[in-house]
């Protein structure tokens, strides 16, 4: 068992790596699909595909996959209990005990495979996650929507590296939470690491807005001054001006994503569920609030005509992923990604 798991934890964090560089990239590769005036020669005059909340919406498809593998392991084990019953059935065994033998075997039995979870939850003190209080996982889904949505916009105005080398900040703010909320406690050299990621980020995102297109960096950057000086050109640049907001946004969302983490380790360590059903509700409750607020957003303000075509147009985004074979592949891959 030692082995499985020292092979199983590795798999597992490589795949999240891989899973989540491959929705970052095809992520990105729908925001640079044109859906509209592609013949334009201008290419300013061009419209990308820019549906952040639909991206949403398909990363929460992605998560209630996780009902399907529910079921198929739910259906096997149904499956291997059906054979073993039947193999059982196939001979009678000789009773060397009298009826009350008997029952008492099959009140152990009963016990030992009805309360084999609740045992394992008393152990931990963990009250089984079920009925209304599965409600509870709404809270992290609601925040998953926050931090998903304004990642989907930021991720509009930068590139994809800038974007995951942001997403960085996400652990200055889970230390900050935990140790708030949850009353962890973090050593100094725990906080330097995390002083130091945060300081990452920003040159990452300085870059960013400096060297936006691709240019190479003149020697003269290695004067205070003269950087200094080239950080405030640049800086007035349209295209400094959109990744810096881009990082802003990346950078915020982390606040949401840490807080969906922070209710999610509360929620774990005071209840007992399986993590595919864990990531299976947060996913229909994702859904769920997602679906209804972008029908809200769509009457409100994506079917006026200053909304046509922009972020809340729901008509025109599902136009979009139907007839674009290269939009509604990419979402498919982005659903298997995160699922």
């Amino acid at each position: 068992m030692a082995i499985s798991h020292k092979v199983l934890i590795p798999f597992l964090v490589a795949m999240m790596l891989v899973t989540g560089v491959c929705n970052t990239l095809l992520t990105k590769y729908q925001d640079n699909v044109c859906v509209r005036n592609c013949d334009d020669p201008n290419p300013k005059k061009r419209t990308l595909f820019e549906q952040p909340v639909i991206q949403t919406a398909q990363m929460f498809v992605g998560e209630m996959g996780c009902w399907l593998f529910v079921g198929a392991f739910s259906l096997y084990r149904r499956y291997s209990a059906n054979s073993t019953r039947s193999e059982v059935g196939s001979y009678e065994a000789v009773n060397t005990h009298d009826e009350e033998a008997t029952d008492n075997d099959g009140a152990s039995i009963l016990s030992s495979t009805t309360t084999k979870g609740l045992a394992i939850n008393a152990d931990e003190n963990r009250i089984p996650l079920v009925g209304w209080r599965v409600l509870l996982l709404a809270l992290p889904a609601i925040c998953d929507i926050c931090g998903t949505t304004l990642m989907n916009v930021g991720l509009l105005f930068v590139v994809p590296s800038i974007y995951q080398m942001t997403r960085g900040a996400l652990v200055l703010f889970v230390g900050l939470f935990s140790v708030v909320f949850l009353k962890k406690k973090l050593h100094l050299f725990q906080w330097f690491a995390l002083v130091t990621v945060v300081l990452g980020v920003a040159v990452v995102g300085l870059a960013g807005a400096l060297y936006h297109e691709d240019r190479a960096a003149p020697s003269s950057l290695k004067l205070a001054h003269d950087a200094l000086k080239l950080a405030a050109r640049q800086a007035q640049t349209p295209e400094a001006l959109r990744a810096m907001i881009g990082i802003f946004l990346i950078a915020g969302a982390q606040i949401f994503t840490a807080s969906q983490f922070v209710l999610e380790e509360y929620i774990l360590e005071n209840f007992a569920l399986e993590p595919l059903k864990v990531v299976g509700w947060e996913g229909l409750f994702g859904f769920g609030v997602t679906t209804f607020g972008m029908i809200i957003l769509h009457l409100a303000v994506g079917r006026t005509a200053g909304g046509r075509y922009g972020y809340f147009d729901l008509v025109e985004g599902w136009r979009q992923i139907t007839q674009y074979r290269s939009i509604g592949v990419s979402s498919i891959l982005i659903m298997i990604s995160i699922g």
